[in-house]
Parts: structure tokens; C-alpha cells; sequence
């Protein structure tokens, strides 16, 4: 079973897989095959037991377990427990048969010899199933191959005899069974001759007598073979075993691991009843025992499987290895004949020993025009580039891309991109080649020139554009950046591409942009705004990342357009300032106190803590504008603001209602002493006269105080702080009256 997967003269067949046989017919084919093998088993096991009970010598070979090795090797596993049970069934009827019972220690020793050759069979089964489609597809080839089956072989039949030699220990009539030193040549020669005919019948079927057109041919060799085998055989004169070994060698020559098989089964069933018989050659050794004669058929069996299977397993490699020289050669010719590349092979002084055809197809000459050509064929601008590629190769050995434009026929330049190598000469001993291979990429560099000017005009308008323009791929890599984006961060924008966005951004940013990016990798655009601190100044940015796909939808990082939004930025906040403050005095305005006053009266709601609020008017503001004008009033307005301004706590709000009224709220003031004392420091303020020019007037306020715990509104607090100041003009103003409310 050394040659199961070796090329015969006909096409290589396979052994069909589990998944390649057909459900019904895997099915048939097992069945019919297990009664099959169960036939042999047991007619091989029968035949070999009497033969020793009856004639008293064991035939130089087992059979059996080749049968089953064989199958194993070529049928599904999932069928293989059924087919070891067949097998164990086979033996323990040949055993009954050769014996005529199983009962007390014939039933022990049954056993292990079952065992022992089930044993046997596994370990070389699952061996070959296992290493062989490995070993069969290795450069090594055929011989390795021949010798992973050998030492299958070798170890299965090793163990089988040890269990063996328990059974003959055990054995009451030791007389009726093989012995150790028989079992092991026996078993190895069945193994090997009976399963490689039983591997290559099942891989070959009806071939294994030669393909449609050669089988007369191959009959009539075969029987070459049996009619010498026979005549060494049948004369017991002179010693002629060496004379089967040409007609052997002949039909291993000629019809590969079929001719192999036939030949060998041939000699082994020739020598097997020779030696049984005691006639043939082996006949004239005198004084020979009937063992004896058993080991010398082994041995004469074995030289024949050591001459012939080596020289089998030789031409499979030879066979293969031609094919693969035969495969590459067809293939080289396909390539070089039929291949749009233009192939050529030049001499040491420059000239061209063969062009490949395609140069008319490519350039409009024939392959001895182009040759004639030489060097002139090449742009005279290309030429100088092209001869130092050419003589760095011949120097160092390195090959190089070249592109070179190249004439044509018709007077025009195609563009060409050519590799080079060294190479013996097929035609030259000792002379070095370049071969070189030149490809027609015209069309690629018109489209590059094109896509670089397309580039060029992008790259223009985006750098000309005031927005960072960037492409991060899917690791978060830039690809592509604009002249703004390298100003942004401070840096040349050709020394971002290749970096990281957390790189290139900082952490501090890249934290704030890392949602959006990770939105943006998984397919969502996204827009956002932030800001960096760029040269101690605050820059505020708006993103817009929009997801990149390639042509064929897959997901390629995204596209990122920031655009500075600083200035509008800017003027937002001037213009919530200017809507929220005093334009005068630069403090709240009504708007920003109505809000606060609302949230303050919320909060004292939940908290129930008191609040207040003073409710302030200039006294005699009118007539100050009269007397002196309203830029005096103006300047009037804004003393005041600041006085009060720098009087009242950082959690105070003070606003300007409008004209000369202002507000003060102010939170967490418990008692009504406190609301006292704030009050006199506000009034205190004002005692000092405020400049106009070269005049000093003296301004004085009139208050409303109002400390109300749990208010039920802005209004409500409102009305009583204005019931307070209206008591304090009545009282003469300049001075201040507190109402309170549930303090």
C-alpha cells in the first residue's frame, strides 16, 4: 500500500471524500463493499489457519489485514466502525473454522489474535488517512511519501506482533499458530502487497488491467510474467528466482503502480503455493525445515518489494517532477506568447536575442524589427535613465522599476514600466541575460498626469480656503490636509500626514473631538463646535465630519471640514452682552434682572431662605439734567453705578432698570440688621460729591428696601421694595425704609 496516490499511465484519479460521494451511492458502494471484504477477510483467515493445521506451514504472507488497511485508506471514516466490526467478525469465523471451536482458551486466544490484528489495521489506516493528502502535496514527493507508508506500516505490524507473542504464550496448542518470528514478515509483506492492491483497485476500478487501447497490451505483458514466474517455479534444477525481476521491472516501467500490483500479486501467489508445496527453487537449499522455507518465500517476497516498489516510487517522482518542468515550460510559452507584457531578453553588448510577440500588438512592429531597433527604439530622454538602471543591475544584482517611453511604429511614444533580471543563457554556456518583462501603462500615466493636475487645482483651492480640510483614515491617521490646518497648529501641513488626530490635536482637544470622530468611523455625520487656545487667545471652530467610503461602499475614516468661527463667535457674546447690560454703565440691564429675579424667587421657594431687593432712584436726577446737561447726567448715572457696584457682594446682582433707577438683589441675608447695615453702606457711598468737570454736586439716593421670606413672586417682592422707596422720598430722601415680609 506503498503507492496510493501514484500517477499510473492513465489520468490520476482521486479517492472520493465523505462530502464527494453521493448519499445512496456511498451508502451502496459500502454496503457491497463490506460483504465483500468480509468474504475475504474470512476466506483469507480460514485458508491460512488450516493450511497450517492441515499441511503444517503458514503461507509467507497475511492477507486479511491488507484487505482492510486498503478500504479503510479509501472509504469515509464515519463508515469505519462498522467495517472494524465486519473485520472482527471475519476473524473470529476463521478461527472457528481453523480450530473447529472458541470455547476456554481458544476463545482467549481468538481474541487477542483479533485484536492484535485490528490493532494492526487502525494504527496503519489512521496513519496513511492522516499524513498522506499532507506528505502527497510536498515538494519532497513520491519518496517521502513512500517513506511515511513504510513506517505505517512498520509500526502497526511491530505492534500486532507483541500482542501476538501474549497470544502464542497463552495458547494451549502453540503448534497451530504462527510463530513471533513468522508473524512479523508475514503481516509486513500482507500490509504491503495485499493493501496496495487493495488501495490501487479501489483508486483505479477498471483500470487496474490498463486504460481503453492498452489492456491486450498489458494482458499479454502480465502474462509474460505469470509464464516465467511459473517455469522458475516448476523446475527444481536450477536457482533462476533473479530472472522474474526484468518482466517485473518491465510492467512497473510500463503501466506505473498497476503494473506494480499485477506483477507482484502474480509472484507472491506463485511463491506462496510453491513454498506450500514444497517445490520451485527454494527446494534445492538442503535440510530445510517447512519454517524455513516460509522465511525464505518472505525473504525472496521482500527483495522483490525492496527492488521493485523503489524504482516505483522513483518514477513517480520523475513523472511528477516532468510534469511540473512540462506545466512550466507550457505555462512560460503561454505567458511569453499570448501576454500583453512585452517580454525580451538582451545580450551583455545590448543586443535583443528575443522579443515576445505582443510587441506588434503593443507597439505596431514585429519581433525582428523591434529587435533590429536597439537602443534607438527608446525616447532619446529616457535613454541615459534607462542604461543606469540597466548597468546597476548587471553590477549589484538588484532590480529596479523603469518607466521609458518607447516608439512605435507609427512615429508616436507609448509609456512603458519595465523590471529586469539576470539569467543564465539557454544557448550560451556561461553567458549572463537580462530578461526583462516591460508593461504598457500609457493610459495609467495620462490618467495620473491628469489626476495629479486635478490634485494640483484641489490642493489650490483648499489651501487658498480659511478651514481646516482634512482626511483621517480608519485608524484615525491623516491622509490629507490643507495649508490652513498646518498654520492652525503651528506646523508645516505636509508633517501632519501620518500622524494620529490625538498626535497632531493634543489630548486636551482630542478629547472633545473623540465622540464625533467615533460617530463619524461608524457611518454618522456629525457637526459640532469647539474651541482651542491658540497663541494665549481663544479660537472657536465648527466641525462638519462626513463618513468616506471607497467605490465599493467599504467604510475609508472620514472627511473633516473646521471652519473658524471666531468672529462670529465674538459677536455673539457682544451682542448677548450689549442684550443683557446697561450700555451706559456697563452693568445688568432690566432684561438680566427680570431673569435672575425669577430664578431667585424659584430658589427661595424650595430653600425658604429670604431674599432681598433694593429698589434705588437718583434724588432730583431731573433737575441735575437741567442744571447741567444730560452728558452731566450721563456721568452722574455711571458714578453711581460704580459706587454701588463697589459696595455690594460678589453674589449681589446690580442692575439698571432704565433712567436713574437701579436694583440690587441680594440673596442669603437673614435678618433685617444685616439688611440695615448693607443699606447705610450703599447710602455712605454717596457721600462724597461726584465730579463734573471743574463742578462737584453732591447725589444722594433714595431706597426701598424690601426682606421678604417666601415671596410668591418677582412682582410681589417688587411692589414691596417699591412701597419702601416710595416711603423713603416721602421721609425726604437720601435716606432708606425696609418693609419685611415674613422675617
Amino acid at each position: 500500500m506503498l503507492v496510493s496516490t501514484f500517477p499510473t499511465s492513465a489520468a490520476p484519479r482521486t479517492i472520493a471524500t465523505p462530502e464527494q460521494e453521493q448519499p445512496r451511492s456511498a451508502r451502496l458502494l459500502f454496503w457491497g463493499g463490506a460483504v465483500a471484504l468480509f468474504v475475504m477477510v474470512l476466506v483469507s483467515d480460514a485458508a491460512t489457519m488450516m493450511l497450517r493445521r492441515h499441511v503444517g506451514t503458514m503461507a509467507p504472507i497475511w492477507s486479511a489485514n491488507g484487505f482492510v488497511a486498503g478500504a479503510l485508506v479509501c472509504i469515509p471514516r464515519r463508515y469505519w466502525p462498522a467495517m472494524v466490526m465486519t473485520t472482527l467478525v471475519a476473524l473470529f469465523l476463521g478461527q472457528y473454522l481453523a480450530f473447529g471451536t472458541l470455547q476456554g482458551d481458544h476463545l482467549l486466544v481468538a481474541s487477542l489474535l483479533a485484536t492484535a490484528n485490528v490493532l494492526e489495521i487502525l494504527l496503519v489506516s489512521f496513519t496513511i488517512r492522516r499524513y498522506l493528502p499532507v506528505v502527497a502535496g510536498e515538494a519532497s514527493g513520491y519518496l517521502r511519501l513512500g517513506r511515511v507508508l513504510i513506517g505505517a506500516s512498520l509500526a502497526g505490524c511491530v505492534a500486532s506482533t507483541m500482542l501476538a507473542v501474549v497470544a502464542h504464550a497463552l495458547a494451549p496448542d502453540s503448534a497451530l499458530l504462527e510463530t513471533s518470528e513468522n508473524w512479523f514478515p508475514a503481516h509486513l509483506l500482507g500490509m504491503v502487497i495485499v493493501g496496495m492492491f487493495t488501495l490501487v483497485v479501489f483508486r483505479e476500478r477498471g483500470r487496474v488491467f490498463g486504460t481503453p487501447g492498452t489492456r491486450m497490451r498489458m494482458l499479454r505483458d502480465v502474462l509474460l510474467l505469470t509464464a516465467v514466474t511459473i517455469g522458475v517455479f516448476a523446475q527444481t534444477r536450477y536457482p533462476l528466482l533473479f530472472t522474474v525481476f526484468a518482466p517485473l521491472l518491465f510492467l512497473v516501467f510500463r503501466y506505473g503502480s498497476t503494473g506494480l500490483v499485477v506483477g507482484v500479486t502474480i509472484l507472491t501467489l506463485v511463491t506462496n503455493m510453491a513454498t506450500a508445496f514444497d517445490v520451485g527453487p527454494f527446494s534445492l537449499i538442503p535440510h530445510t525445515t517447512v519454517e524455513e522455507r516460509t522465511l525464505i518465500a518472505q525473504v525472496y517476497l521482500g527483495v522483490i518489494c525492496l527492488v521493485a516498489v523503489p524504482v516505483m516510487l522513483a518514477l513517480g517522482d520523475r513523472q511528477r517532477l516532468s510534469g511540473k518542468v512540462a506545466e512550466s515550460e507550457r505555462l512560460y510559452r503561454l505567458l511569453a506568447e499570448y501576454a500583453s507584457d512585452l517580454v525580451v531578453r538582451m545580450a551583455s553588448d545590448g543586443a535583443r536575442r528575443y522579443v515576445s510577440p505582443s510587441v506588434k500588438e503593443l507597439l505596431g512592429w514585429t519581433p525582428e524589427q523591434f529587435a533590429a531597433q536597439g537602443v534607438e527604439a527608446i525616447h532619446p530622454d529616457d535613454r541615459e535613465r534607462v542604461a543606469a538602471v540597466i548597468g546597476h543591475l548587471r553590477r549589484t544584482g538588484e532590480s529596479k522599476l523603469v518607466r521609458y517611453r518607447v516608439r512605435n511604429r507609427a512615429g508616436g511614444y507609448h509609456w512603458f514600466e519595465g523590471l529586469g533580471k539576470l539569467a543564465p543563457s539557454p544557448d550560451r554556456a556561461g553567458e549572463i541575460e537580462l530578461v526583462y518583462s516591460a508593461r504598457d501603462i500609457t493610459a495609467r500615466v495620462l490618467t495620473e498626469r491628469a489626476l495629479a493636475n486635478s490634485e494640483g487645482r484641489l490642493r489650490a483651492i483648499t489651501d487658498a480656503m480659511p478651514a481646516i480640510i482634512a482626511h483621517v483614515d480608519a485608524e484615525q491617521r491623516y491622509t490629507f490636509v490643507n495649508a490652513f490646518a498646518g498654520e492652525v497648529n503651528g506646523v508645516e501641513a505636509a508633517s501632519i500626514i501620518g500622524h494620529t488626530v490625538m498626535e497632531v490635536r493634543g489630548p486636551d482637544v482630542y478629547a472633545v473631538l473623540k465622540p464625533h470622530i467615533e460617530l463619524a468611523l461608524r457611518g454618522t455625520t456629525t457637526t459640532f463646535e469647539y474651541d482651542v487656545k491658540l497663541d494665549g487667545q481663544t479660537r472657536y471652530f465648527q466641525a462638519n465630519y462626513l463618513p468616506a467610503r471607497t467605490g465599493d461602499g467599504t467604510p475609508n475614516g472620514f472627511y473633516a471640514l473646521n471652519t473658524e468661527i471666531t468672529r462670529i463667535k465674538l459677536a455673539e457674546q457682544q451682542l448677548h452682552f450689549l442684550a443683557h447690560h446697561d450700555a451706559l454703565t456697563g452693568i445688568p440691564n432690566r432684561l438680566t434682572f427680570q431673569e435672575s429675579v425669577q430664578l431667585a424667587v424659584q430658589r427661595s421657594a424650595i430653600t425658604h431662605e429670604p431674599l432681598l431687593l433694593m429698589m434705588i432712584d437718583v434724588d432730583h436726577f431731573k433737575q441735575i439734567n437741567d442744571t447741567y446737561g444730560h452728558a452731566a447726567g450721563d456721568t452722574v448715572l455711571s458714578e453711581v453705578a460704580t459706587r454701588l457696584s463697589a459696595t455690594v457682594r460678589k453674589t449681589d446682582l446690580l442692575a439698571r432698570l432704565g433712567g436713574d433707577e437701579f436694583v440690587i438683589l441680594c440673596p442669603n441675608i437673614e435678618d433685617i440688621d444685616t439688611a440695615r447695615n448693607l443699606a447705610q453702606k450703599i447710602t455712605d457711598a454717596m457721600q462724597r460729591p461726584a465730579s463734573l468737570g471743574h463742578t462737584e454736586i453732591n447725589v444722594t439716593l433714595s431706597i426701598g428696601v424690601a426682606l421678604c421670606r417666601d415671596t410668591t413672586s418677582a412682582d410681589a417682592l417688587e411692589k414691596r421694595a417699591d412701597e419702601a422707596l416710595y416711603q423713603a422720598k416721602e421721609a425726604g430722601r437720601a435716606c432708606f425704609r425696609i418693609a419685611t415680609d415674613g422675617v
